[in-house]
């Protein structure tokens, strides 16, 4: 009794400092916790680490500092569109036709799903490229965006220079096989949807048709944007 009466005691006596104490061991728990625990990144993508059969040969080798190059082309506004328009910017950027009958219109419709995700992001932004600019004018990609719901300010369609594009493709965003140029009678098709981070760098590869790795890329968005504390 005389011992259960001391311990009592005790307890009424040190109570503030024992709450105290929990408080700080929890918190210092908690910090040792995070400290050990790994933090998720997304791996850069090096031309060198992709399938080779996408990447220009020219860049085969290439294991460091490749960023997309530098573009000016033309929106379904008939705005003039440079990578100063993304900024600070996180991005998706996929290519595309207006006529295309097969993979297109569900990359699109996938797209516009992502569109409907990030709407009220304003660090996050979606970019189409047309593999058919001859066909694609501005006045058919406006159409093109009014039929499938583009909102302008998140979603760029680009037209201009077919070599240009093409060259994007084959040495920026390593999304093609085909090694054509941008001749008249070249031709390329890609269902790739490449996540781009604020630095330009190729941050992850996604089958713009399948409904799972759409899901992937918008948990991919999510830890890169923590990566860049947006």
């Amino acid at each position: 009794m005389y011992f259960c009466d001391q311990m009592r005691t005790f307890f009424q006596s040190y109570r503030k400092f024992l709450i105290t104490l929990g408080i700080i061991s929890i918190i210092i728990l908690t910090l040792f916790y995070r400290a050990l625990t790994p933090k998720e990144v997304l791996p850069i993508f090096q031309p060198a680490e992709v399938n080779f059969e996408l990447v220009d040969s020219s860049l085969q080798h290439v294991k460091k500092f490749h960023k997309i190059a530098d573009f000016r082309l033309t929106n379904q506004n008939g705005q003039i569109i440079t990578q100063r328009e993304y900024e600070n910017q996180i991005y998706i950027a996929d290519f595309f036709f207006t006529t295309c009958p097969s993979i297109c219109p569900i990359m699109t419709d996938n797209m516009n799903l992502i569109q409907r995700e990030i709407i009220e992001d304003n660090k996050v932004k979606l970019l189409s490229f047309s593999v058919t600019p001859e066909i694609d004018s501005v006045e058919q990609l406006k159409k093109y965006a009014l039929e499938k719901g583009v909102n302008d300010a998140k979603w760029n369609l680009l037209t201009g220079d077919k070599k240009e594009i093409y060259q994007l493709a084959r040495k920026s965003y390593f999304v093609v096989k085909n090694d054509g140029d941008g001749g008249k009678h070249d031709m390329i098709h890609t269902e790739n949807f490449v996540l781009v981070d604020p630095d330009k760098r190729i941050r992850g590869y996604y089958d713009g048709t399948n409904d799972e790795e759409i899901q992937t890329l918008l948990a991919d968005l999510k830890v890169l944007k923590k990566e860049y504390g947006f």
